[in-house]
């Protein structure tokens, strides 16, 4: 995303279409240009119990071993009438990480949004009427029928003792921190 901008409680910006090597490459080795950054949709599940779930991503991904909401970066898949639709990239990227179908869950509305010089980070809080370990379970079992997952565990939040700062994107703590805080709390009168 370039020239991304928030005026009030709204994102514009403009996507462009990169081979997956070149951003690849940008991610890891680029210098920050203060215009083009990856913007990315996040589903942040949280079970009944208000557990986080969280996927612990497989030794074969490009993020082999660290732990985030199931998400990506949007691709062509989700342009919709010339436009990104991120709340689109999330139930897409949610059903094929987790399995998880859309009438098994509920989407608030709006994102909670990071920005750091490369990323911002839209994150949709998805809700499931399941408490953490059943959903844990039950997305472990929908897995084992795929013959490559993406995902190899499920990680639940309860407590700032499941934070693993060492495994967990910036963006993943500061939601995980936030949350943990009193953002369920807010997310809930907000929603």
């Amino acid at each position: 995303m370039s020239g991304g901008e928030v005026t009030d409680d709204r994102m514009t910006g403009r996507y462009r279409p990169v081979l997956f090597a070149e951003f690849l490459h940008y991610m890891r080795h680029g210098e920050a240009d203060g215009r083009t950054k990856n913007g990315f949709a996040l589903a942040g599940l949280v079970a009944s119990d208000g557990a986080l779930a969280m996927g612990v991503m497989g030794a074969h991904t490009a993020n082999a071993g660290k732990i985030y909401f199931p998400g990506g970066t949007p691709d062509l898949d989700d342009l919709v009438d010339g436009r990104v639709d991120l709340t689109g990239s999330v139930s897409r990227e949610l059903g094929e990480e987790t399995g998880l179908r859309p009438d098994e869950v509920a989407f608030d509305d709006g994102f909670w949004l990071y920005e750091d010089d490369k990323r911002l980070a839209f994150i949709k809080i998805v809700r499931t009427g399941l408490a953490g370990e059943a959903l844990r379970r039950l997305i472990l079992q929908r897995l084992a029928g795929e013959a490559q997952p993406e995902l190899a565990d499920i990680h639940l939040v309860r407590s700032g003792a499941d934070l693993l700062p060492e495994r967990m994107p910036a963006f993943q703590l500061a939601f995980c921190e936030w949350w943990l805080a009193g953002g369920a709390d807010e997310a809930a009168q907000a929603g």
